[in-house]
């Protein structure tokens, strides 16, 4: 290791020990960015310590990369993670570099499960040659910063050229995921809980994007969609359609805001959490630790582990409120948060927070294609917002048809807000930079104990 790699290493350590301990503060953001300004190459100094697994897409990389690490750990390896979504490069570097990592007990090689975000893909990729890429989904998202699901798409496909060695383990239901040239080995997942008898002709719903078949750009087919653009597709104009499935969703068992049931290969498990999207979660991480000689056995305890997901569903007592934190961020993964709370059984408040900040995206125009006016169909009792941006969402709302009960501008007024919510279970919607602000009020007011 070089001098100049060994300074960037001991000033990522000082300075993330300089703000755990002394400063009260997380992140490794900061320890990252020093590291890398002394030493942009710092990262390949390190590659020999890991084998690396970089998961990315647009929704879900959190949950998926918090449910692989329980899941390797359940099978014995020494695994490090990003756990709170920094998912930039500079964050990454953080915890690599600041992560004190032990050998595994199953003898094996330590492993580091990180979060990507889709755009930095490619540099990651350069810097420490990935061992597996593990795909989500794609979706419209922040369109300043990305473009189109192609442009993105191209993005992934950039840093998967760079790892030709590497195993792609991707969600076999995203028909865009069949696009692009690579010659890397290819492990598929997917849903296979729809019996043939059951199938029908369909066409993903109006405003949809990712549903053109690679070969010709022809609107695809589906015998079944899961929601949006997944599903079990095919073309009709030649022989293209979803490839076989490795591992796959055999059955859904049990859905509820908190929980859900389902099989994977015939075997049942179970995860706390809510939302048919978090299934596929679920079933990304159960091909991971499959690939990786993990028992079925060791996924269901991992799976049933009571730890809470950052900012992901974090289910909190506010003062005998049931509050749950919910991640959104674009009009899919709203629509999805909206079909998890439409499974509610017992009146609910909602309180909706948005921000446009750089790491949410700086256009709103989105939350006029997400689906609000569903809500009307649901345990829905109260309706607030909040956030630097409550204006736009207050009239998006309120063109949904909704009376409001409040509009809070202040993070720290959202306290109130919870305080005097007329039920007891209560939903913060947030987008990523409201969720961390909120998140800090709670802590700070001693509701949150630990972070994940």
């Amino acid at each position: 290791m070089s001098v100049k790699s060994q300074l960037a290493k001991f000033t990522a350590k000082s300075s993330h020990f300089l703000l755990r301990n002394i400063l009260k503060r997380g992140g490794t953001s900061l320890p990252g960015k020093l590291a890398v300004k002394i030493d942009p190459e710092v990262l390949q100094t390190i590659e020999k310590e890991f084998d690396l697994v970089i998961v990315t897409g647009t929704n879900g990389k959190t949950l998926t990369t918090a449910l692989i690490t329980r899941v390797l750990r359940a099978g014995g390896y020494t695994v490090v993670t990003n756990p709170s979504g920094s998912n930039m490069v500079q964050g990454i570097v953080g915890t690599l570099l600041t992560t004190k990592v032990k050998p595994s007990p199953n003898g094996k090689k330590p492993v580091a499960v990180l979060e990507v975000d889709e755009a930095n893909v490619l540099s990651l990729a350069k810097a420490i040659e990935p061992k597996y890429f593990v795909l989500t989904n794609l979706f419209r998202d922040q369109l300043d910063r990305y473009g189109e699901i192609y442009s993105t798409y191209d993005k992934i496909i950039a840093g998967i050229n760079q790892a030709p060695n590497a195993t792609v383990i991707t969600n076999a239901d995203s028909p865009i995921f069949a696009r692009g040239s690579y010659a890397n080995q290819r492990i598929y997942y997917g849903f296979d809980n729809v019996k043939e008898a059951d199938f029908k002709d369909l066409k993903a719903p109006t405003n949809t994007d990712g549903i053109l078949s690679p070969t010709d750009n022809s609107v695809l087919h589906y015998d079944f969609i899961t929601y949006a653009n997944l599903g079990r597709y095919f073309s009709t104009t030649d022989g293209f359609k979803r490839p076989k499935l490795d591992y796959a969703v055999t059955a859904l068992n049990e859905l509820t805001p908190k929980s859900s049931a389902f099989d994977l290969d015939g075997t049942s498990y179970k995860i706390a959490i809510g939302g048919l999207y978090n299934i596929y979660n679920a079933l990304a991480a159960y091909a991971v630790g499959r690939t990786f000689d993990v028992s079925p056995e060791d996924i269901k305890k991992a799976f049933e582990e009571d730890k809470q997901v950052f900012g992901r569903q974090e289910s909190l007592d506010v003062d005998g409120k049931d509050v749950t934190i919910l991640l959104i961020k674009n009009p899919v993964g709203t629509n999805s948060v909206i079909d998890m709370m439409e499974t509610e059984k017992d009146p609910f408040t909602l309180i909706a927070l948005l921000n446009a900040n750089y790491a949410d995206g700086i256009d709103t125009s989105w939350i006029w294609d997400a689906e609000f006016e569903r809500l009307h169909d649901s345990k829905l009792a109260s309706l607030s917002t909040g956030g630097e941006r409550y204006k736009d969402v207050t009239v998006r709302l309120k063109m949904a048809g909704f009376d409001l009960d409040g509009t809070y501008q202040k993070t720290e007024d959202i306290l109130k807000a919870i305080d005097q919510a007329p039920t007891k279970k209560v939903y913060l919607a947030a987008t990523y930079t409201a969720m961390l602000q909120i998140r800090a009020v709670l802590k700070n007011h001693g509701y949150i104990q630990e972070e994940y």
